[in-house]
């Protein structure tokens, strides 16, 4: 077989018969969500594994999400102001910010995200949740939605990274490094413990000390707090004090159907189920409140979440 198109044809044969072995164990394409289902959806991976060790990934609609509103999140007034704003001017088509949301636990703040889509659904908000594992995906995520007519959050919950992790650079990269700018109708809100997203240690504040092998630890410092620089809008959570936790709890029992004097009698206990979760947050005024309204009785509007 010496004639160069035999030689070709050949191979073009033997390439054909390749791809259709190959053909089944790559991943099948992922249909589109129905975008008029739902308001909210996640971003799920199978456990099939293809040729590049990932199995297919797709967005599921969530029918159901927490019933909560604005107005049920109490005592974060200037939190809740500012990343309302920032929202309301996302939604209009002006400027906004990507937001990341810090501090104690419990305090709302991803109560808040969840009652933003409440809020502004009908305004053509929708909210992608996706888990810190899956932000490799985030390029393949924003590609599925750029160019819609509605307005996403890609909201990632509970964020904090190890250093070296392919989610954070792939975070990095979708926020502000990438040559191709992300789609305008597209925001990162992001909710953490940490305020840098990465562990930080007391060696890395004393400017003589080596951290390791590192000949400049202030350059890997500087690495550590870049990804937090790329978010535009910081907001921070804080303890409540013990008036303001109990003007929650007084807000969900009255959400639950208890009357005025039942709540006043059920401050007490609330301060001791407080104290023996260690902590003051609106998390724990709404399970107190769970508590209380199922052991008196209480009437529940189905569906609500805190």
């Amino acid at each position: 077989m010496n004639d160069p198109m035999e030689r070709l044809a050949s191979l073009l044969v033997r390439a054909e018969h390749l791809l259709e072995r190959l053909e089944p164990l790559l991943p099948p394409a992922a249909a589109a969500p129905d975008w008029d289902s739902a308001v909210a959806f996640r971003w799920r991976r199978d456990g099939a594994s293809g040729l590049l060790g990932r199995g297919r990934g797709w967005l599921q609609s969530l029918h159901q999400v927490p019933a909560i509103r604005l107005a049920d999140l109490h005592d974060i007034d200037e939190q809740k102001a500012r990343i309302d704003a920032n929202t309301r001017q996302f939604l209009a088509g002006r400027p906004a910010n990507n937001v990341l949301l810090t501090g104690a636990r419990g305090c709302g703040k991803s109560s808040l995200i969840k009652a933003l889509l409440n809020e502004y659904a009908d305004a053509g908000l929708r909210l992608i949740e996706v888990d810190k594992a899956d932000l490799v995906d985030l390029p393949d995520i924003v590609e599925q939605i750029a160019g819609r007519r509605e307005r996403f959050i890609v909201f990632c919950d509970d964020l904090s990274f190890d250093a070296g992790e392919a989610a954070y650079k792939a975070l990095k990269v979708v926020l502000d490094g990438s040559l191709a700018a992300p789609p305008e109708n597209v925001l990162i809100y992001a909710t953490s413990n940490r305020r840098h997203l990465m562990p930080e240690y007391l060696a890395e504040n004393l400017e003589t000390q080596r951290i390791g092998e590192e000949i400049h630890p202030g350059e890997a410092i500087e690495e550590k707090v870049s990804l937090s620089d790329r978010f535009g809008l910081w907001l921070s959570f804080y303890p409540f004090a013990q008036d303001a936790y109990l003007d929650i709890v007084a807000h969900w029992l009255r959400h639950f159907g208890c009357p005025d004097d039942e709540i006043a009698a059920a401050e007490r206990d609330a301060l001791n189920w407080a104290l023996l979760r260690g902590s003051r947050s609106g998390r724990v005024a709404w399970q107190f409140a769970r508590d209380w309204a199922g052991t008196h009785g209480a009437a529940t509007r189905s569906g609500d979440d805190a």
